[in-house]
């Protein structure tokens, strides 16, 4: 038995309508009427119109299931279509926001980019600015230091020059003092004197230089500047006027101090010492530190205090709380804080307290475990469309086994297991008629495969 095709060369067949009882047969053609003759009409075969009316409904129905088949593909074929064109559309949606975010991504590395070449160029313009100020320091440290050795040359060149004129100025009245006609050699004694203190003082210097004590050599220096100070003061008094002893005796302790008073602050200088001004900033800095210090604890101490009394203002709110809100489990929780030592109620106590008497953590209680597993049913009744009921009743449907519960009187086993009939619950009624649908369905899928 063959249907016909659904098409003929790309063109649809027609479908034939069928009368009561009509046959899909051609009609026989007459045959063309000739010359009577007398001849005995033949008998007419006989013609089983069940037979025909029953191949007529096979023919339709195979031809009705192959145009359902037809309609079937050209719906699925449509909906591929439809598919590929959404998922057309969603590719073009996704290359879209690809290129998008491809787009976005450019432009914040272009972004980070032009930002870390900023950020390169202000580095380096503030290297080059720090190289410059730099420089500049050097120069200006430089120069101070090239002003400080040129006024210090000229500090020394001028004590020396005094320290000169002084001994020239002391050095008459010594002379005259120890000038004798009978001992001329006496009048050496003088340059004796202040030559031992210049030398003195240079020796001091060279201690200075080479970090080594000095104050011996200065000590020394100041003896032999009083002795010739004396000597030009009582000469001077007995020989001269007062101005002459005084003024002689100002030039032999004027010389050494003034030279003394350059190797001190070149002394001065090598140990760092600071100056008054320096000193004083420094001290009233080290007083601001302090101060500031002061403010710092005070203020730490402040918020340190405020702290913990918010913080036992907070603790004794959270147990009033507690035992007004949970009386049984606060004195389940004074127990064990007795028991073990605890002076107050700590979070470990409350939570072994609260596990003691309401059974689950704290924060979680009978009810609240109930109302939560109820709007659980209510969100999956609504996720499903099926009433809470409904979903109730069926949700362990698959818990009961397919097959009868096994005896529980031990019986022996065969090696293989064997079957026997009505071991196993029957299917439904309407299971039974789906599957013969599918199998129906099938079989005319695989008789239109094969005729094609």
């Amino acid at each position: 038995m063959t249907t016909s095709p659904p098409q003929v060369n790309g063109h649809r067949r027609p479908l034939p309508v069928i009368t009561d009882w009509q046959t899909l047969l051609a009609p026989a053609e007459e045959p063309v009427a000739t010359t009577p003759e007398a001849q005995p009409e033949p008998a007419d075969p006989p013609v089983d119109l069940v037979a025909q009316a029953e191949a007529d409904a096979i023919r339709m129905k195979a031809f009705a299931d192959a145009e359902e088949q037809r309609i079937r593909a050209e719906a699925e074929a449509k909906a591929a279509e439809i598919k590929a064109v959404e998922e057309a559309r969603k590719l073009k949606l996704a290359n879209d926001k690809a290129a998008a975010r491809a787009l976005e991504e450019q432009a914040a590395r272009d972004a980070r980019i032009a930002k870390s070449n900023r950020e390169r160029a202000e580095a380096e313009r503030g290297q080059q600015e720090d190289e410059r100020a730099r420089e500049e320091q050097k120069q200006n440290e430089a120069a101070a230091e090239a002003d400080v050795a040129k006024a210090t040359k000229a500090w020394r060149s001028y004590a020396i020059f005094f320290y000169a004129v002084c001994a020239v100025v002391a050095l008459p009245v010594q002379i005259a003092a120890f000038w004798d006609r009978d001992a001329p050699w006496l009048v050496i004694a003088p340059l004796m004197l202040e030559g031992a203190a210049l030398v003195v003082t240079k020796g001091a210097a060279a201690a200075v230089a080479a970090n080594r004590p000095h104050w011996h050599y200065r000590a020394v220096a100041w003896v032999f500047a009083f002795i010739a100070a004396g000597i030009n003061l009582v000469h001077g008094l007995d020989a001269f006027d007062p101005a002459t002893a005084f003024g002689t005796a100002f030039a032999s302790l004027a010389g050494p101090g003034v030279w003394d008073l350059h190797e001190h602050g070149r002394i001065r200088r090598r140990d760092g010492v600071l100056t008054r001004r320096e000193r004083k900033a420094r001290s009233a800095a080290a007083k601001a530190e302090a101060k500031r210090r002061a403010a710092e604890e005070a203020r730490k101490a402040s918020e340190k205090e405020a702290a913990e009394k918010a913080a036992a203002e907070a603790a004794e709110a959270l147990a009033n709380s507690r035992a007004e809100e949970f009386p049984e489990v606060w004195d389940e929780a004074e127990k064990i804080a007795a028991a073990v030592g605890e002076i107050t109620v700590t979070q470990a106590v409350w939570v072994r307290a609260y596990r003691n008497i309401m059974g689950t953590e704290p924060g979680e209680s009978i009810e609240s475990i109930t109302a939560r597993r109820k709007a659980e049913a209510r969100v999956a009744a609504a996720l499903s469309g099926t009433p809470v009921a409904t979903l109730s009743k069926n949700k362990n449907v698959q818990r009961a086994a397919h097959l009868p519960p096994a005896s529980t009187r031990p019986r022996p086993k065969p090696i293989p297991p064997r079957r026997t009939r009505g071991d196993s619950t029957p299917f439904h009624p309407a299971a039974k008629r789906l599957a013969a649908d599918t199998a129906r369905r099938s079989v005319t899928t695989r008789i239109n495969t094969e005729e094609n």
